[in-house]
């Protein structure tokens, strides 16, 4: 994948996620060398998600490529961003996975993908 096809993704979950009526907090969100593609809120709960975007000839599900590692990392962040913005809010974690297809792209939103673990 390359990083336009990237960019372009997240901005199709920008659209999307404002479209759903989201709060879009922070985009790109970096902490201890690593990174949040979008935190969001909807009523009181913050939303961790992780956009993952593919051309429609890729042999896996761009969700997929959201590995145990990933996700561990995506917490990590979260928690320094809870903690930074002194916020005591539940947190969802979800996945946005865009397919580029002949005409446009296949959006799929994936609520609670994954859940912090001890």
């Amino acid at each position: 994948m390359t990083k336009k096809l990237g960019d372009k993704g997240e901005n199709i979950a920008l659209n999307y996620l404002l479209k759903k009526k989201y709060t879009v907090l922070e985009k790109n969100y970096r902490a201890r060398r690593c990174e949040v593609d979008i935190i969001a809120q909807k009523k009181e709960m913050i939303i961790a998600i992780e956009v993952k975007t593919r051309n429609s000839d890729f042999l896996v599900e761009p969700w997929e490529a959201v590995n145990k590692l990933k996700q561990k990392k995506i917490i990590t962040v979260m928690d320094v961003f809870l903690k930074k913005n002194n916020l005591n809010k539940n947190v969802r974690f979800d996945i946005i996975s865009i397919i580029k297809q002949e005409k446009g792209y296949n959006i799929e939103h994936i609520k609670n993908a994954f859940y912090p673990t001890a």
